[in-house]
Order: C-alpha cells, then sequence, then structure tokens
C-alpha cells in the first residue's frame, strides 16, 4: 500500500490577534504549528493514512512544540532531524478582512534549509510510495534543495509518484527570476502539478489554464490542478477536463486552504486506492468536490496543522451544503 512522504519546512505561524491591520501595527500574535509541507502531511494524516514529514528542526522550543504537533495528528516523524546551528523557522502573518494573507520569515537561514542530501536513507522509501514538496524549501545553493534531488530521483526509482506544489512566496525570493527557473527545474521531475490562479502566469507564461496545462504536459507533468480559491477548481489530464465550484464560507484565516486542498486531494486517491491513470470525468468531479471541502472547511478555521479535518467532517460539510 502506498505511503505518503511531504518534504520541507515546518514552522510556526504567528496569526495576528488584529484584522486588516498592517504587520508592523498588529498588536499581538497566536502561535500556530505550520508549514506547507507539514500542513500536506496533517491534511493525509488526519484521513487515517500513514504520513511521514522530512525535514530539519532547530533544538529549540518551537521545534519541540512542532514534533508534539505533528506526532498528535499522526504524523510519522521518524524522518525529522534536529540541529544547533540554525533556529526552528518562523513566519508572521498579516490578515486582511477576507483572509488573505502576507508573510514575513524569519530564516536566514533556518533549520529546514541545513537538511543534506547524506541524512536521506534510500531504505526509508519503498515501491509505490507518494512524495510532494513546494518551493519554500528550495533556495539556490542551499543544502536541502540538493536533499529534495535525492528524495526525489529515490522516489522516481521506486515507480513512485511526485506531487509539487509551487506555493510561491515572493519575499523569500529577492531574484524572481530565480524563483521561475526553479518552478520550471522541478517541474518536469513532476508527475502531478497544483498551480493557484495567483501563481499560474507566473509560472507558466499565460493567465489561461488550458493553454498552461498544454505547456505542463509538454514537460512531462500528467496531472494539472488549477485552484481558484473560493470559486472552485479545475483539473486537467491529457484525457480529461473537469471543474467543480467552491464552497461560500465565512473566512477566517486561509493560510494552509491550499495545503488541506491537496492534502485532502492525496488522501482521498489513497484512500480510494487509485492512481492517476484511474481519473476520469466522475471522478475527477468527486475529487475536486472533496478537496474544495477541505480547503474551505481550513479557511474557516484559524491555524493550519490543527485545523485540518477528518473524513467524517468533510462527508457532514458536504452534505449540509449540497
Amino acid at each position: 500500500m502506498a505511503r505518503f512522504f511531504s518534504m520541507g519546512e515546518a514552522l510556526i505561524d504567528f496569526i495576528p490577534t488584529d484584522i486588516d491591520t498592517d504587520l508592523k501595527n498588529v498588536s499581538g500574535f497566536s502561535k500556530k504549528p505550520g508549514g506547507a509541507p507539514a500542513n500536506v502531511a496533517a491534511a493525509v494524516a488526519k484521513l487515517e493514512n500513514e504520513a511521514f514529514f522530512i525535514g530539519k528542526l532547530g533544538s529549540d522550543a518551537f521545534g519541540d512544540y512542532l514534533l508534539e504537533t505533528m506526532n498528535g495528528v499522526g504524523i510519522n516523524t521518524a524522518h525529522v532531524s534536529r540541529t544547533d546551528e540554525a533556529n526552528t523557522c518562523l513566519a508572521f502573518v498579516s490578515l486582511k478582512s477576507d483572509g488573505n494573507r502576507e508573510f514575513s520569515f524569519y530564516r536566514k537561514p533556518s533549520a529546514d534549509l541545513l537538511l543534506s542530501p547524506e541524512e536521506i536513507d534510500s531504505d526509508w522509501f519503498q515501491s509505490g510510495d507518494i512524495m510532494q514538496f513546494c518551493t519554500v524549501s528550495l533556495p539556490p545553493a542551499s543544502p536541502v534543495r540538493d536533499a529534495h534531488r535525492r528524495v526525489i530521483d529515490i522516489v522516481k526509482g521506486k515507480n513512485g509518484v511526485i506531487y509539487f506544489d509551487p506555493n510561491l512566496r515572493f519575499p523569500l525570493w529577492p531574484d524572481r527570476d530565480a524563483l521561475k527557473e526553479t518552478c520550471l527545474e522541478f517541474m518536469e521531475y513532476a508527475d502531478v502539478v497544483k498551480i493557484s490562479d495567483e501563481e499560474l502566469e507566473f509560472i507558466t507564461g499565460t493567465p489561461d489554464e488550458k493553454k498552461a496545462a498544454d505547456f505542463l504536459f509538454s514537460k512531462g507533468v500528467k496531472l494539472f490542478i488549477y485552484t481558484e480559491g473560493k470559486d472552485g477548481a479545475k483539473l486537467f489530464t491529457p484525457k480529461v477536463r473537469a471543474a467543480a465550484a467552491g464552497f461560500k464560507v465565512d473566512a477566517i484565516d486561509t493560510t494552509g486552504a491550499g495545503d488541506a486542498f491537496l492534502g485532502g486531494f492525496i488522501g482521498k486517491m489513497m484512500n480510494d486506492g487509485k492512481i492517476i491513470e484511474d481519473i476520469d470525468d466522475a471522478y475527477a468531479a468527486e475529487l475536486l468536490e472533496w478537496s474544495n471541502a477541505c480547503g474551505a472547511i481550513v479557511s474557516s478555521r484559524q491555524g493550519a496543522i490543527s485545523s485540518m479535518p477528518d473524513e467524517n467532517e468533510i462527508k457532514a460539510f458536504i452534505n449540509k451544503l449540497l
């Protein structure tokens, strides 16, 4: 049976107590565990799948807190290492009234960037495993970038599936050309790519999702997921085109909503015993509805890892709103 691995950063999101205020004017923050790969692992684990997180945390109180939180939601942290050379990553967030946010990161460097390829063991992985990653932990000349390449090579060598969610954080990339080059490089390793409406043109060169899909397929991508926040999502393969409307909720904090969408998508496919080649129009629509519900639920809550829904919550949410 396939197992899931996410790789990259686990961090602390400091969520503001003040809404619709610039970060410099926020008077207080609430500590929430997060980091996109850790969020996705939490979403997959909450659907009762075997989910691992690969990363590095500082030997500090925040690292302790993240490790305890991940273990508490069912993430297997056997492949998380610790270091005294840098602190655990922190992200301070400002929220708008519609739940959208801005980030300020403290990581020059942070512990997650110090994970090296030598720390990765090929024996961790089995045939058919699933691996997911983002761009936040792919800065040039960092050990963790090469560690990602090693894990990708191992998983692909064992007939696994690679999911890539660019999850662009422009404040972390002073050179936007380097960010785009990184997206295009790592896209070619991916079987599945998820891109939001805010990222599409920057990454693919076109605002048209259909043209973007053709561009991604030319790079070897097998499945393209296009998300539009509250407006829903679309799914493309060379043979399938599907769309599902979003769910309208009172958004409190959209941090982690896209990760919940992707984790819900992966977790449902794992639970259903499906692979990419099994996706037809009907199943694609079902996947998108399920994943949209996951994102909507998390956007109506504060924080990310601790907000991921389980199967019963998702079903109840969908049934109530249909």
